[in-house]
């Protein structure tokens, strides 16, 4: 797949070239240090991928974006934070900041790898979830710090996300986030839920072998039987 890295700091721009020897399916076919000349490389050499800072001399990423007439996909590499929001109304793939971290890199190919499933991107699908996720429900678009996750509670074959008042709905199945998350932090407690043992506020036994959570937002959720051994290992109780 064919990348451009948009970035005015020609010592970042090296930092990320190295990065990317790991990723060799990404084949860097040019750099820019503005946006003039990146919106002419774009339109020279028709890059599948742009690696894209936000604040530049002569305009921002941002600018460069509503220039071209056809977007390529986007992950923002920028050392703000403010800008997370907005970077994902331009429909960005991921937002990393600077320095890059590999494993976030490596989490940001891996979203291009789902959204393109036939591309040539060798990265797993089942990398850990352990920074930020975004999520967009409707209008409303969410970047959230998954310790800050209170549970994950099933919707048909979605789930909904529980994070301080918010709910948004993430399109994917328990099944399918459980995998990704740390096992020492998120526990599977019955089909229904997935929950962030330090959001744990209250445990009592529940019949004759299972466990009832009460929740710091005051839900109440069953431990099955089947979760309910592992579960008690896991708390030593």
């Amino acid at each position: 797949m064919k990348a451009i890295i948009v970035e005015d700091s020609r010592l970042a721009r090296l930092e990320l070239q190295e990065l990317l020897k790991c990723h060799p399916e990404i084949e860097v076919v040019g750099e820019a240090k503005n946006i003039t000349i990146a919106q002419q490389k774009i339109e020279a050499l028709a890059p599948e991928l742009i690696f894209l800072d936000i604040n530049m001399p002569g305009g921002d990423g941002f600018e460069l974006l509503e220039r071209l007439d056809s977007c390529p996909e986007v992950i923002f590499t920028t050392a703000y934070d403010e800008y997370a929001i907005k970077a994902f109304e331009f429909n960005a793939l991921d937002y990393l900041l600077k320095p890059v971290n590999p494993k976030r890199l490596a989490q940001a190919l891996t979203k291009l790898a789902e959204k393109q499933p036939n591309a040539s991107i060798n990265t797993p699908n089942d990398a850990p979830i352990d920074h930020k996720i975004f999520v967009k429900d409707g209008e409303r678009c969410y970047l959230i710090d998954v310790d800050k996750i209170r549970y994950f509670e099933s919707s048909g074959n979605y789930a909904r996300i529980h994070f301080g008042k918010n709910k948004p709905m993430l399109y994917k199945s328990l099944n399918k986030i459980e995998p990704r998350l740390q096992p020492k932090v998120f526990v599977r407690t019955n089909r229904q839920y997935i929950v962030n043992i330090n959001y744990i506020s209250a445990i009592e036994t529940s019949g004759i072998s299972g466990l009832l959570l009460t929740m710091d937002d005051g839900r109440e959720i069953d431990v099955s039987r089947r979760h309910t051994s592992l579960f008690k290992q896991l708390l030593s109780i």
